[in-house]
């Protein structure tokens, strides 16, 4: 599988970068070809005061692509101008990358602001997997919160189409994963969506005994409640290292599970998320 890891060569984003158990992570769900990629947004210059791109890009994409190769992927660096998370989501769709992985903090107000707000527009728009590596906030010296990112999911589920499709990320993560909770949260009737006849409880069994057969500890929750607000009270409760959901659910028309709800998600949540976007070619 090939990755694209982005960066504003910020402190926050070599924190993904430079922890070997994320890279360990990486490495056992498949990931083989890592390609760094760095977005100059078109109104920076190289020869805006006080900014020596050139020098600080070259130096720190080369101490990046030593520490991944050093890991024992291959490695690729792309420099691009433009719109972050567009440029990100075309570099993946063109290499066909099966994972985007992006850090959830940036202090570069004038420098690549890959890390960020970019986050949250990869959540609304990205063409992959996407793995928001959540990053200690507020610090010098920033570590990653969670690094053992798929050890300990919490998968959060509508039943929707989408939905399924993030379930079926676990035919791979299931290497690196060890437990799994399994969240369904019920909201008030909603008419976008079809009745249901199966208990939203006896879903999550037939979903847990799938994990279980590759010896994944798994346990199962429905609740009620706001969305949002549930799935992060499950992961406050629960302290899972990654929190995995669709992009999109049943519903366009009101706040259920998935949809903005992932957007929330990301950018709320104590720990990783990951979010797998609709098939394109539904």
């Amino acid at each position: 599988m090939k990755a694209i890891c982005a960066t504003d060569l910020s402190a926050a984003s070599e924190a993904t970068i430079e922890n070997e158990t994320c890279l360990e992570c990486l490495g056992r769900i498949g990931v083989a070809e890592i390609h760094l990629v760095t977005v100059i947004p078109s109104n920076v210059h190289a020869g805006m005061p006080g900014i020596d791109f050139e020098e600080r890009r070259e130096q720190a994409l080369a101490r990046y692509k030593r520490v991944i190769e050093n890991a024992g992927f291959d490695a690729e660096a792309h420099v691009v101008r433009g719109t972050p998370h567009r440029r990100i989501n075309g570099i993946a769709d063109t290499i066909g990358a099966g994972l985007t992985v992006v850090g959830s903090r940036g202090k570069s107000p004038l420098e690549n602001r890959v890390i960020g707000s970019t986050a949250r527009n990869l959540a609304r728009t990205t063409v992959t997997p996407l793995l928001v590596n959540r990053i200690e906030r507020e610090v010098d010296e920033p570590d990653v919160v969670r690094e053992h990112l798929f050890q300990r999911m919490l998968y959060a589920t509508d039943f929707s189409e989408n939905a399924d499709r993030a379930f079926a990320a676990f035919s791979y993560l299931r290497h690196a994963t060890q437990e799994a909770t399994l969240v369904h949260v019920e909201t008030p009737t909603d008419p976008g969506l079809p009745e249901e006849d199966e208990d939203p409880k006896a879903r999550l069994e037939e979903l847990a005994s799938q994990l279980e057969d590759w010896a994944i500890e798994t346990r199962t929750a429905v609740r009620q409640g706001d969305p949002a607000a549930e799935i992060l009270a499950a992961e406050a409760e629960y302290e899972p290292t990654t929190i995995l959901l669709g992009s999109r659910g049943h519903s366009r028309l009101r706040r259920l599970l998935l949809g903005s709800v992932s957007e929330d998600i990301v950018a709320r949540a104590d720990g990783n998320v990951m979010l797998v976007p609709p098939d394109r070619m539904a």
